[in-house]
């Protein structure tokens, strides 16, 4: 209930009326049933900007830390915002545990919901498409349900009236659901995860329009590569290469 208020009353109607958004290709969302939205990520607006324009409910997996309001009075109040817009707690502890902390996600996608999941991981340092992470392919493939590749445009906040800062007509362009139902179980497999992120990095890029750098942008913001020259990593697309082979025996062939 309290998501819709927001959106409703609140963040939808603000968000039209102050930066005037505009979308592209609306028709691509599913109308009903589960399937992860994967964007790219050039500003801390990106998440509002997407709830507040897509038709359906949007679900973003936030760290099970901010769900326990343990750290002050502001804590409390994020708490109480993610457990009331119905937001889902994901361990990023990282190997068996965060895997095994996605069972919340999962069971939205269980249900029909819409997830929201910006592969990269990190905001773009320069506006540049960077290395998707494989967590978008293990929901997808464990899930069994399509991925909606969406590219975000113009949302990066500029200094407007009185130096307040403020968007100017971001744009959200909405691809064609892409399926990997015939890869469905092997979630385990790495040359399999790494496909199909590639393949959505792709759809990403190719709906954008954004340069793609072949590495992870935390190295870019935060790691042994901050300040230094990525133009050997720039590659024309995401993979390109040869989908998966079908396992031997299951009579299917190629898988794609």
């Amino acid at each position: 209930m309290w998501y819709q208020v927001f959106k409703v009353a609140l963040f939808g109607p603000g968000v039209r009326a102050l930066w005037k958004p505009w979308v592209v290709g609306q028709e691509n969302l599913p109308r009903g049933g589960g399937a992860v939205v994967a964007c790219n990520h050039i500003s801390v607006l990106d998440p509002i900007i997407v709830a507040a324009v897509l038709d359906r409910q949007m679900t973003y997996p936030a760290k099970k830390e901010l769900f326990q309001g343990d750290h002050g009075l502001w804590s409390k109040v994020v708490a109480w915002f993610l457990k009331a817009v119905d937001q889902v707690p994901l361990d990023r502890s990282g190997g068996k545990r965060s895997v095994e902390g996605m069972g919340p996600v999962l069971n939205r996608l269980g249900e029909g919901g819409l997830v929201g999941i910006f592969p990269e991981g990190t905001r773009s340092p320069d506006g540049e498409l960077y290395k998707g992470k494989t967590g978008v392919a293990r929901l997808a493939l464990r899930a069994d349900v399509p991925v909606v590749p969406v590219a975000l445009v113009g949302t990066e906040p500029v200094r407007g009236r009185f130096g307040i800062p403020t968007v100017n007509s971001p744009g959200v362009i909405i691809g064609e659901p892409l399926h990997f139902s015939e890869l469905a179980g092997r979630e385990d497999e790495v040359a399999v995860l790494r496909w199909v992120t590639n393949e959505v990095m792709d759809a990403i890029q190719q709906l954008g329009g954004q340069e793609y750098v072949d590495v992870y942008g935390f190295r870019v913001k935060y790691g042994n590569l901050k300040g230094k020259d990525t133009s050997r990593w720039r590659l024309p697309r995401p993979g390109g290469t040869v989908a998966p082979a079908a396992h031997q025996g299951d009579g299917t062939g190629e898988s794609r």
